[in-house]
């Protein structure tokens, strides 16, 4: 390492899609890099001698590579960039002495199970039945829906019951919306957590982790993305989700920014996002939160993560001097000066939905799309002939469409109308 230069070490699982934005931030910033992956080959190609191989299974066993490396070549900071790699990254950071969010306050945003119990503790409900929360402290209202945590070979037709249909069905450990599930019946109920277990069962998860059975919160769903400051929050970007997310299955599509919320609304928002972070215990760094707003206007937390936003969804997001979500939570990581003001352009992006499962041929209308007014980039994730596979199974988006206007609404619009070109072509995977 060069003295005086910066040396942060990122997490990069090889699946990610933030690679390339974080290292391009790193770029930009002009500290070195070490990228700690799961496999040599990925990290050979890209950064040489300055790599980790890591098994992001095994956070403590990472952890303590993170640390062997850095007592011969200190590091300034060590970032997860994805869900696989924030345990690791608060692990390496409490043995280091680096700021970073304490292990058990990330560990619960892994589990939701763990989450929906600290919020219950906060509100002051240990007893998961009620559907409506209380007060988390004289600052605002913290509320979620009721919960049951039900064991394999549980019956979740009870647990369903105790809350009251509709019910959402979900495993504790994956994001995206993957297996995620609503239900308004007891056959429905049955089937859900069975289709769950069996996505659980072909990823390898353990025999004995639960599902989570909670309330369904009828309303406006809404994102919110942050950045936590020895505690203090500070609320870069709401998103609206102008598409009614109702079930049986949760797949998201458009993301628009600013919000088109009224300011009480949004400042209550904000209000139950701080207060949910201080009950999960996180301190530091950039935090997703994904909530409902109900008939009556108010906000419920439905997830909570340690992370930037999913997906290549950060492009949206430009910040004082054009600086990118990636490299203002660098910024913060490194202790550098930062300006969090967001751009004053609505922006968006829609999350190319997936219709059937198969094989994808081609995306067709690019160009068209391309050629919108307002739209400033589609990018396709699965190339073709990769396989495809919609929600609650599926893992991958197929792609992403940008935006920029003057208003929240020419945004959707230009997504919208940009999207009614694409003709996505899939067969059937046997053929």
């Amino acid at each position: 390492m060069i003295p005086g230069v910066a040396r942060v070490l990122l997490l990069l699982p090889t699946g990610t899609y933030k690679a390339p934005d974080f290292l391009e931030a790193a770029r930009r910033l002009d500290v070195d890099v070490v990228v700690a992956s799961e496999t040599a080959q990925t990290l050979a190609g890209a950064m040489g001698d300055r790599a980790l191989v890591v098994d992001l299974a095994d956070p403590e066993a990472s952890a303590a590579a993170i640390s062997a490396l850095a007592a011969r070549h200190p590091l300034d900071a060590v970032v997860g960039v994805d869900d696989q790699g924030v345990m690791i990254a608060a692990l390496a950071g409490k043995h280091l002495g680096l700021p970073a969010n304490p292990p058990e306050a990330v560990a619960r945003t892994r589990n939701k199970a763990a989450m929906r119990a600290a919020l219950a503790e906060a509100d002051g409900s240990r007893h998961p039945g009620p559907p409506a929360t209380g007060t988390s402290d004289a600052a605002g209202i913290l509320r979620q829906p009721a919960f049951r945590v039900v064991s394999r070979g549980g019956d979740v037709v009870a647990a369903a019951e105790a809350i009251g249909w509709p019910v959402v069905v979900k495993p504790v450990s994956l994001s995206a919306s993957r297996g995620v599930i609503r239900a308004d019946d007891p056959a429905a109920a049955e089937a859900a957590a069975a289709r769950v277990w069996a996505i659980l069962d072909e990823d390898c998860h353990p025999d004995d982790e639960p599902i989570l059975v909670e309330a369904y919160v009828p309303g406006e769903e809404v994102a919110v993305e942050g950045l936590l400051r020895e505690g203090r929050l500070e609320v870069l970007a709401v998103f609206d989700k102008p598409d009614p997310l109702t079930g049986p299955y949760f797949e998201e599509t458009i993301y628009v920014t600013p919000s088109r919320l009224p300011e009480p609304v949004q400042a209550e928002i904000a209000r139950s996002v701080a207060g949910a972070a201080r009950a999960i215990g996180l301190t530091e760094g950039p935090v997703h939160a994904e909530l409902r707003i109900d008939p009556e206007g108010r906000p419920w937390i439905l997830e909570l993560a340690a992370r930037t936003i999913g997906g290549l969804c950060a492009r949206t997001l430009r910040f004082a001097a054009g600086v990118t979500l990636e490299e203002l939570v660098l910024r913060h990581a490194l202790s550098l000066p930062l300006d969090a003001r967001r751009e004053t352009m609505a922006a968006g992006v829609m999350m190319l939905p997936i219709a059937s499962p198969g094989r994808l041929v081609a995306v067709h209308g690019q160009d068209e799309a391309r050629a919108v007014p307002g739209i400033t980039a589609l990018d396709l994730s699965i190339p073709p002939g990769g396989e495809v596979r919609p929600l609650p199974e599926g893992d991958r988006y197929l792609g992403f469409l940008f935006a920029r206007a003057p208003t929240p609404a020419a945004v959707e619009e230009a997504l919208r109308s940009a999207h009614s070109h694409l003709e996505v072509e899939i067969v059937p995977a046997t053929a």
